[in-house]
C-alpha cells in the first residue's frame, strides 16, 4: 500500500475524485451531540439505545426528586 506524497496518512487507494466537497457541512454547523463514553462505562452501554434508556431513568428520578424539594446535583 503505497501512501500519497502530500499526507503520509492518506493512502493511494482512498479515492476522493467524485466526493462532494462541504455535503455534509451544513448538518455539522448545525451541531452535534456526540459522547465519548469511557471504556468501563462504555463496557455497560453497547448501544445508543441502553445509553438513552439508562438516561431517561435518571430524569424521571431528577423530576421526581425536584417535586418533592430535593436538591439535585
Amino acid at each position: 500500500m503505497k501512501k500519497l506524497r502530500n499526507d503520509p496518512e492518506m493512502l493511494e487507494e482512498y479515492d476522493f475524485s467524485i466526493g462532494v466537497r462541504g455535503k455534509y457541512a451544513k448538518r455539522y454547523a448545525e451541531g452535534t451531540n456526540v459522547v465519548v463514553l469511557d471504556p468501563d462505562v462504555a463496557e455497560y452501554f453497547p448501544d445508543h439505545e441502553s445509553v438513552n434508556k439508562s438516561l431517561r431513568s435518571l430524569v424521571s428520578i431528577i423530576k421526581k426528586r425536584r417535586k418533592a424539594g430535593e436538591k439535585v446535583g
